[in-house]
């Protein structure tokens, strides 16, 4: 079988689960691979991504590294069966390839929890206020609301954001396209699934990530994979000691952010402020 010339992150982090796990286990990569007929070399390239692994000798890995989670052995079956191919196919050569890998994870997460500082997250954007962000790439602005399709439907993927009160101040694309933006995240956080928070200016405590970021958590804990962003690019991380500190990062945003937007909530017991209130005062002073 030939290698791959161009590895998703999907098949990556497949290949890279199997390392860890082999690694766990205390097995080395020519021993793990006779187990399955296959020589060092084989394997290693499995676990780079280069090349798949049919489920039959996976099972045999995985029960000899002593995986017996049913969970976690089932999410890497799927991981390992998955052709990729998905609306965002058809993107191919449009957009880089992180943003594919982005696409095909936000559809397989069972939850998605996104930090951003200075834009709106790409799955609440209007099509208006993409076009600025996008110079007006039509092809680019389809494709970031082909993503918000995960957020729809009978499957909709649970999504929780915290947003810095930078991010609706800065008036991308204008007034009009800005109050739209606004009206949008009222709208959008009435769905049961969607959570919104906001990082308000008056915030004294720091914690530690100037820089976006989202946790797509995967069906175990153990395949949660955080994205983050950079002016030089993504970065997608799997580590566990980084799994464990986004998640801190997140809880503690979660903490200090606002109250969520929550529409329903009558005006009187609005006592503190609530980030349903701070969206309403940019609204009307836009």
């Amino acid at each position: 079988m030939a290698l791959r010339t161009h590895i998703s992150e999907r098949q990556r982090r497949f290949g890279a689960e199997l390392r860890r796990l082999r690694e766990g286990a205390g097995l080395a990569v020519k021993d793990a691979g006779a187990l399955v007929g296959m020589g060092g070399p084989q394997l290693s390239h499995i676990e780079a991504g280069r090349t798949g692994l049919d489920p039959d000798r996976l099972t045999i890995l995985l029960e000899a590294f002593g995986l017996t989670d049913e969970t976690y052995v089932s999410a890497l079956h799927q991981m390992g069966l998955s052709n990729g191919k998905g609306w965002w196919s058809a993107f191919k050569g449009v957009v880089n390839q992180p943003a594919l890998d982005l696409a095909e994870s936000e559809s397989t997460a069972t939850l998605l929890s996104n930090y951003e500082t200075l834009l709106i997250p790409g799955l609440l954007q209007v099509p208006s206020y993409s076009e600025v962000i996008l110079s007006s790439d039509q092809k680019k602005v389809a494709f970031r609301q082909g993503r918000q399709r995960a957020l729809e439907g009978t499957g909709a993927v649970p999504f929780h954001a915290v947003i810095h009160e930078a991010a609706l101040r800065t008036r991308f694309g204008g007034r009009d396209a800005m109050r739209d933006q606004l009206d949008h995240l009222v709208e959008v956080s009435e769905l049961p699934h969607v959570t919104i928070q906001v990082l308000p200016f008056r915030c004294t405590d720091y914690v530690s990530t100037g820089t976006p970021f989202m946790i797509l958590h995967g069906p175990h804990r153990d395949l949660d994979t955080v994205l983050t962003e950079h002016p030089s690019g993504t970065s997608y991380l799997s580590e566990p000691a980084d799994i464990t500190a986004y998640h801190s990062k997140f809880e503690r945003l979660t903490s200090l952010a606002l109250p969520a937007l929550d529409a329903s909530r009558p005006l009187r017991s609005r006592v503190e402020p609530d980030s349903w209130g701070l969206v309403q005062h940019l609204r009307y002073t836009l």
